[in-house]
């Protein structure tokens, strides 16, 4: 059973080549070589990573004559942003509250010292 997207784009985000390899295109198209310049990986093993990234929707590849470009497909990035905006405001309230709780906690311990 294949994983639903937001699983696939968390999965291909893992990998720190994966990540860097987004933040290269993130400034423009490029090749495989291209990509595979900064890491000391085989093509192959490259090419498992843009295929990580393109089943993640997070990349495309297309066909310039013998040549593949890559290019960043934002939309799966901004949905994954989304998810984390959602809940990035329930784990502030609750660690807000939480905040709140220890001072209430520390400033009882301090006041019951000075009783």
């Amino acid at each position: 059973m294949p994983a639903d997207p937001l699983s696939q784009t968390f999965a291909a985000l893992a990998s720190p080549v994966r990540r860097a390899i987004l933040a290269r295109l993130a400034e423009g198209e490029a090749t495989v070589n291209q990509l595979a310049e900064p890491f000391d990986l085989t093509l192959p093993a490259v090419s498992k990573h843009l295929k990580v990234l393109e089943q993640a929707g997070l990349i495309s590849r297309s066909r310039e004559a013998q040549w593949r470009p890559c290019r960043l497909e934002p939309a799966q990035l901004d949905t994954a942003a989304e998810w984390l905006d959602r809940y990035r405001d329930v784990f502030t309230e609750r660690l807000d509250l939480l905040d709140r709780e220890i001072r209430r906690l520390k400033s009882d311990t301090t006041g019951a010292d000075h009783d």
